[in-house]
């Protein structure tokens, strides 16, 4: 009666260094989605690198990934695979520097690669998500990834990065990064999930925003300018206002707002 769900565990795999050459642990789950989910976050959590902190004199152990970015990504994972393709099942793939969740099934036909953040909710496993929001994994708002950019912009991370492969979806999370370690690619794609997150709360993003969301001083104006310019020039945002002659107050949106 099961058979078709057979290989749907969801697979925790982790990687010594940054490929899958060599694998340190591997876990395959055998408790339902609802009920071992907790425990799946715990086991993730244990696995991952660490940092201390010190918060009212006390010292204490964080992850340098944020937790509730790691639930949305693997919620998502679970509510939208495709449970029609055999042979391979949901996947968080664990290296030095990334966090890998994939999903069985590539994106709703509706569905954009660029228009995922603070989309309408849609799902093709209908059942499945209604299930979660009742068990308080998800809410089936369209927010989930929208939470996890605001997460991992105060944890300082880079963007997140969506890609749709031959027959399955990846959300990749990285490890903290610097200005000047981001690529020209991930500067841009920061600024503009930057904007959709702003354009949801405030209206707009702005420099300084943008300065903050990459933890740079003022004195950095110049090369958050720079980001803008060529996120402007590749056509992912635009100014909230066209008529604003002021450079130094401008606001900016989503390509699409």
């Amino acid at each position: 009666m099961f058979d078709g769900l057979s290989r749907k565990n969801i697979r925790v795999i982790k990687y010594k260094g940054i490929t899958k050459r060599e694998t340190e642990k591997e876990q395959l789950g055998v408790k339902g989605y609802a009920i071992g989910y907790e425990g799946l976050i715990d086991y993730i959590n244990s696995l991952l690198p660490s940092s201390e902190v010190i918060k009212n004199a006390l010292r204490s152990e964080t992850t340098v990934y944020p937790e509730i970015a790691l639930r949305e990504l693997i919620a998502n994972a679970l509510i939208h695979q495709d449970f029609s393709v055999r042979g391979t099942s949901p996947m968080i793939e664990i290296f030095d520097d990334r966090i890998e969740v994939s999903n069985p099934g590539r994106l709703l036909p509706s569905k954009k690669i660029d228009r995922l953040i603070r989309t309408t909710p849609e799902s093709r496993n209908e059942i499945l998500a209604s299930a979660f929001r009742r068990y308080g994994i998800c809410e089936e708002r369209g927010s989930g990834f929208e939470k996890a950019v605001v997460a991992i912009e105060l944890y300082g991370l880079p963007p997140l990065k969506f890609e749709e492969l031959e027959n399955s979806f990846r959300v990749t999370m990285y490890s903290p990064k610097t200005f000047a370690e981001l690529t020209p690619t991930e500067r841009i794609e920061a600024c503009y999930q930057h904007s959709i997150v702003k354009y949801f709360s405030i209206g707009g993003m702005t420099n300084g925003s943008l300065r903050e969301r990459f933890k740079m001083s003022e004195r950095q104006r110049p090369q958050v300018s720079l980001v803008i310019k060529e996120a402007l020039a590749q056509n992912k945002i635009k100014p909230k206002d066209p008529n604003n002659a002021s450079t130094k107050y401008v606001e900016y949106i989503p390509f699409w707002g």
